[in-house]
């Protein structure tokens, strides 16, 4: 189930941070970077933060609820939209799960005319998933030594 996530909740920040930090602690192994900005978030910056959250919840029966298993973001800027973040928690790796949330993120914004999206050149997975949704790279920046930060657009309806 998606639905977007309610900045206002302790509980749901504190989710939401607690699968952030396990995601991206991911990334950073990846690409050999350990300073990855999602890692210096906290649930007060997460809060302030003017980006749109939505969440992919998946039934956990053991514990009788549901549990925040991926996440995207994004933020509006007239026609362009940047995805700000891509989070799927390590347990819930290859189940389809960042794939619904780029899916649901382009069908949710009809109004956008180009998608972006960055992740680090290293991240072979995420540029794998970008590309597969039709991204094609526009950019590299170098952000560290040896580490590369590459960015994506996708243009609606190519």
């Amino acid at each position: 189930m998606m639905r977007q996530i309610p900045l206002d909740d302790v509980q749901a920040v504190l989710e939401l941070l607690a699968l952030q930090t396990a995601a991206y602690l991911v990334e950073a192994g990846l690409i050999g970077y350990k300073d990855i900005p999602p890692l210096r978030d906290s649930p007060l910056t997460l809060r302030c933060s003017k980006e749109t959250f939505t969440g992919y919840y998946v039934s956990d029966r053991e514990e009788g609820r549901e549990e925040l298993a991926g996440a995207i973001t994004w933020e509006e800027n007239g026609t362009e939209l940047t995805i700000t973040r891509m989070m799927v928690h390590p347990r819930h790796f290859r189940q389809g799960i960042a794939s619904a949330l780029i899916r649901h993120a382009i069908a949710s914004n009809p109004q956008a005319g180009r998608f972006v999206v960055s992740t680090g050149e290293a991240n072979l997975p995420a540029v794998r998933l970008y590309e597969k949704f039709g991204f094609h790279r526009t950019g590299k920046r170098t952000i560290a030594p040896s580490v590369a930060l590459v960015t994506f657009e996708k243009i609606q309806g190519i």
